[in-house]
């Protein structure tokens, strides 16, 4: 047998099977418009850009602008979406693909939503792919065979609705609503003109105390907005406000979107949440949005991707809440995105708070307000003077000057004297709330005797016990000097005793004070408790934890969803507060405790319990916001920190950040200074990732950040920079770490 003839020999039956080969499938490109622009689930920023692929004649139909298709993309299979259909390509025609599939008939990204997303993109340094992956939920199938079926019995909720229809319902109560925010708000025919009218308007809403205030003036504005027959998205911080809104918007007749005894899904009101939800139910609100069967949408963050169409109200509550920002490039804020697409779509944003946000007072007062892609000129809605002072409680400040003048025996105590008689006689009606800034098990120390909060006589530091309690010397928490000899300055006493800031160290020191009174604990490490009766209790709670007020007969009416007094705790732990809106987002806290009291007419008290910054202190004692953000905002004009200025943070290996800043001109170009002041500021070192691997430290090596400036109206310019730059980092695939964040809240 020669070499050429030669067999490998097998077993029988394990032959290798010869495979046939397949013949390449036939295509032929659609008539009209064969060519598809297709954004891939492709998250590099120099891929940003859609590509082309054909459109085979049997797809034509499906293949639609928005719809969800996969293909073939440097050797693997990708999902994407149709942006656009041409008939005409700049890249040669046989290096076209065909679409292998369309994946569903359904638009989930229309026109406008597609407008927004490029627009979003564009104003912060991302691509349309980092977008979408926020934006549209994962595919399930199963879900859109009953969004169809609902589509045959959903309710009209737009214009035209005949008598006795939910529509009907929902404008006789949008026009008694609107009585009580006239007689309660100034200017509010400027807000209802702007929900009613058809061009874009932009609100600053500062709210009036009240356990269920916020509620009712969000509702009423949906429900105006629906009489109009416009959308609304309302963004919330947590889930727990959405649940605190649905019974409101309940109230109006729109019900929640839910499942149909005659099958599918109907309602009025949508509920989106990417964190908790899950992906089908998800899904199934998304494409209910896209294809209009619901008109009401609220939720956390994702819901500001909701896809609706035409003029529409967005609803932002808190927008400096930390949860607003994304945690992945491009890094979208949603007071922004809300912002960019209410004007995008001809509507009405409605920035909503307890406490005025520095950004809102630039947009209201300046100094010089610019528009900018996601900010500009904003209407303010203020309470009135007369329903203000009857709405709040009566707020004082127990500091150590007002103790002294009150002759308290106890000053420097963590609960004085005074406090626990205010206290004592609010539990005779109802429950107490206190409000801790932390929780935990964490100490401090004071003195023995007259419970001053014991300091370092080097800085003024507070002291604490080290953790290893064999060294039983006190240090400084902040320059680790330790505190030898030391005496108390205001009574020279020598001892100490230990404080505990936590929520369960305070409950164990509360127990004596309050003898035979209940105590609830709600905070991270404790536990949420969604809500209380209303009768004797002691409320610990952190901030975001505080528990709602359930009554326990209708007799009760509205006093039975409020505390009878509201106790903010340890307020010198916000004197030592990092970041930029540290004082904000103390504020922002304390006054939504306080705004679950009841007012000054019912006997309603809140109590600040220790020093503070005194712009925090009035703003409460007043109700009126506006003192701090007017003083936080003189302060970054002087110190041009945003919103003065435009600003981003950069982060990454040095050398990385350093060629960065020198390529887009803010070590010796144009951007070099803004204003008078740097426009770059450090570098400073930061910590490596807490997810670093081993593989990883080299390009983690030596990590830092840095902070560039420019003018406000320079703003779409910083982002188109930055996205080239860093684009063009990953292109070349230069080494080290390389990222940006536009409109951070911290900047360090």
């Amino acid at each position: 047998m020669t070499f050429e003839d030669a067999e490998q020999l097998t077993f029988a039956g394990l032959a290798p099977r010869k495979r046939r080969k397949r013949a390449p499938a036939e295509h032929h490109p659609a008539e009209h418009n064969p060519i598809a622009q297709v954004v891939l689930d492709v998250q590099a920023l120099h891929l940003g850009q859609a590509f082309d692929y054909f459109i085979d004649e049997k797809d034509s139909e499906a293949a639609q602008p928005g719809v969800l298709v996969r293909v073939r993309f440097g050797g693997q299979r990708v999902s994407g979406v149709i942006w656009a259909r041409t008939d005409s390509s700049e890249t040669p025609r046989s290096s076209i693909r065909y679409i292998e599939r369309v994946l569903s008939p359904d638009v989930l990204v229309p026109a406008s939503m597609r407008e927004d997303i490029g627009l979003i993109a564009q104003a912060y340094g991302g691509t349309r792919a980092n977008i979408l992956r926020f934006a549209v939920p994962p595919r399930v199938a199963k879900v859109e065979a009953e969004q169809r079926l609902a589509a045959s019995f959903r309710r009209p909720v737009g214009g035209g609705a005949s008598a006795g229809s939910p529509v009907a319902g929902v404008s006789d109560g949008a026009a008694q609503g609107y009585k009580r925010i006239s007689a309660n708000y100034a200017d509010a025919n400027v807000l209802q003109a702007g929900l009613t009218g058809n061009r874009f308007q932009s609100f600053v809403f500062d709210l009036l105390p009240g356990a269920q205030e916020w509620q009712r003036d969000m509702a009423w504005m949906v429900a105006t907005a629906l009489t109009a027959g416009k959308c609304a998205v309302v963004e919330l911080p947590t889930m727990r406000e959405v649940e605190d809104l649905l019974p409101a918007l309940r109230n109006y007749g729109l019900t929640p979107f839910a499942p149909s005894p005659s099958g599918g899904w109907t309602g009025d009101v949508a509920v989106l949440n990417a964190e908790t939800m899950p992906a089908a139910d998800r899904y199934r609100t998304y494409l209910a949005v896209a294809l209009g069967q619901v008109k009401v949408v609220v939720g956390t963050r994702a819901v500001m991707y909701a896809p609706v169409e035409g003029p529409a109200l967005f609803a932002i509550l808190e927008d400096a809440a930390y949860q607003n920002m994304d945690g992945m490039m491009p890094y979208p804020q949603a007071r922004g995105v809300m912002r960019l697409r209410a004007k995008a779509h001809g509507g009405v944003f409605v920035a909503m708070a307890n406490a005025r946000t520095p950004q809102s007072q630039w947009e209201n007062v300046g100094p010089d307000t610019v528009e900018t892609p996601v900010s500009g000129f904003s209407t303010a809605i203020h309470p009135l003077g007369s329903p203000l002072k009857d709405a709040t409680p009566w707020v004082r400040w127990l500091n150590r000057d007002e103790l002294a003048r009150l002759a308290d025996p106890s000053i420097g105590a963590r609960v004085p004297h005074t406090a626990v008689r205010v206290l004592s006689k609010a539990l005779e009606s109802g429950p107490v709330l206190l409000s801790i800034p932390q929780d935990g098990i964490s100490e401090t120390l004071s003195c023995a005797k007259c419970h001053r909060q014991a300091r370092c006589a080097k800085c003024m530091g507070p002291l604490q016990l080290p953790a290893d309690r064999r060294d039983a010397t006190p240090r400084c928490r902040w320059c680790g000097a330790a505190a030898i000899n030391w005496a108390c300055p205001g009574c020279g006493h020598e001892r100490m005793r230990v404080v505990r800031v936590g929520a369960a160290g305070t409950a164990a020191e509360l127990a004596w004070l309050f003898r035979g009174v209940p105590v609830v604990l709600s905070s991270k490490t404790q536990g949420l408790v969604r809500d209380v009766a209303c009768q004797p209790m002691i409320v610990i709670a952190t901030p975001g934890f505080e528990p709602r007020v359930r009554p326990i007969s209708t007799e009760q009416g509205a006093a039975g969803h409020e505390y009878r007094a509201v106790a903010i705790l340890d307020a010198w732990t916000s004197l030592y507060a990092l970041g930029v809106d540290a004082r904000l987002d103390t504020l922002t806290a304390w006054m939504r405790a306080v705004s679950l009291c009841a007012p000054r007419s019912r006997g309603g008290q809140a109590l600040i319990l220790g020093e503070t910054d005194p712009a925090i202190a009035q703003s409460l004692m007043v109700w009126d916001s506006r003192i701090l953000a007017a003083k936080d905002m003189e302060e970054r004009v002087e110190t041009g920190m945003p919103p003065a200025v435009a600003a981003a943070c950069v982060w990454g290996r040095r050398d990385a950040v350093m060629t960065l800043m020198q390529r887009i001109g803010a070590l010796s170009g144009d951007w070099a200074v803004c204003g008078e002041m740097p426009g770059m500021l450090g570098p400073v070192p930061i910590a490596q990732p807490d997810t670093v691997d081993a593989r990883e430290l080299e390009a983690t090596a030596d990590r830092v950040k840095a902070v560039v400036r420019v003018p406000q109206g320079e703003r779409a310019e910083l982002a188109a920079r930055l996205h080239r730059e860093v684009a063009r980092h990953v292109a070349a695939r230069e080494p080290g770490e390389l990222r940006f964040r536009i409109d951070p809240k911290d900047l360090i």
